[in-house]
């Protein structure tokens, strides 16, 4: 009996049904090719280069001001996934970088159970600002400026979590770097540990993490580590990597990116700035004239717009015409007022009655004419 109710239950299961369009899972982390190759900041004129120098420049914010409020690293590794994540939804032009990167830290901090106050994760970005300006240290005035900054960096978590479909899980090679290091008996090799640690937190600053695994990222990582090291990995009888079910191309190109970071000039803030801000100007300036030439057309289109315009005013209602009474005003006023007899219906006991009165406008509402 107990086998006959298991095999219906299995035969009576349905299949999963699919409610939304967003998959929630560990492997749609990774972007199509043809999403990587032109992205929105491109696509708004901003050249390949400043968008680089804009993404490694946004990260670093995000991993000072992480340190700066104690968080701890897998955080500041959540945060600079989801800026990438988002830049590649929308334009470095169009979205202030460091309204986005607030917001990315404060959401990080909520997504990995370490919640900063969004005051603290702002103070700590203007602490940043004026450090790099060279200004003097001056607190966080609590004016209407203020106010808008922080209603700004609301609106970007909000937007950032509907732009990725609230799929802001990240898997980190963190604990990926240390299980395959005990499987190739590094473990107990702390330099090599130390070092591909450090290779994982800088790759962070480039998009390796939304063009390959987690897997493969921890084995480019320990390549780099290896050969910088010159720590010997073995080769048969199949190379290391293919444990790991990696390819060798993936770990060449990842370990090409990261190294391509430590070979860049220093990146200049300022420039950088300007340069998008005279982009956001010139889309601004044709986002005003596409907005007014479609008010000029829609009026133009609205319906019976020039005959309302030649169109002649309408005659006035007619008046109400009383009945012609052919006696005079004196004939009336001195006509002796007599009583009026009415039919009063009663509506419950539905009985009539006789009755007189001088005004009979009172009572027709509710009664008849005798």
């Amino acid at each position: 009996m107990g086998s006959e109710k298991n095999g219906n239950y299995q035969n009576d299961t349905k299949p999963v049904q699919v409610y939304g369009k967003i998959v929630l899972s560990l492997e749609n982390s990774l972007l199509p090719s043809e999403k990587l190759i032109r992205s929105p900041s491109v696509a708004d004129g901003l050249d390949q280069e400043t968008e680089s120098n804009l993404r490694i420049m946004g990260c670093e914010l995000i991993q000072t001001a992480g340190i700066l409020l104690k968080l701890p690293q897998i955080a500041m590794a959540t945060g600079q996934v989801l800026f990438q994540r988002f830049y590649f939804c929308k334009s470095f032009v169009r979205y202030p970088m460091d309204v986005t990167a607030m917001a990315c830290l404060y959401l990080a901090s909520k997504i990995e159970e370490g919640p900063r106050r969004i005051r603290d994760v702002m103070n700590v970005f203007h602490h940043i600002r004026q450090v790099r300006c060279q200004k003097p240290i001056t607190p966080l005035i609590l004016d209407q400026q203020y106010i808008t900054l922080k209603t700004q960096v609301i609106k970007a978590e909000r937007r950032i979590l509907k732009e990725l479909g609230f799929c802001v899980h990240v898997k980190h090679p963190h604990k990926l770097i240390v299980c395959y290091l005990q499987v190739l008996t590094l473990e107990k090799n702390r330099a090599v540990i130390q070092m591909a640690w450090n290779y994982m937190n800088d790759s962070l600053r480039t998009d390796v993490f939304l063009r390959y695994s987690p897997e493969t990222v921890a084995c480019a990582c320990i390549y780099l580590t290896c050969r910088k090291l010159k720590v010997p990995l073995p080769k048969n009888p199949a190379p290391w990597f293919t444990l790991f079910g990696t390819e060798e191309k993936d770990i060449i190109d990842i370990s090409r990116r990261i190294m391509m970071l430590y070979k860049l000039p220093k990146i200049n803030p300022d420039e950088l700035e300007n340069k998008v801000e005279q982009l956001r100007k010139s889309y601004e300036e044709e986002r005003d004239k596409i907005r007014n030439t479609n008010v000029i057309v829609s009026e133009n289109n609205t319906p019976n717009s020039n005959a309302s315009q030649h169109k002649s005013p309408s005659p006035p209602p007619p008046k109400l015409k009383r009945d012609h009474d052919s006696r005079t005003k004196k004939e009336r006023d001195s006509r002796p007022r007599k009583l009026r007899d009415y039919k009063i219906v009663n509506s419950d006991s539905e009985e009539e009655c006789t009755t007189r009165s001088h005004n009979g406008n009172y009572w027709k509402k509710f009664y008849s004419y005798a």
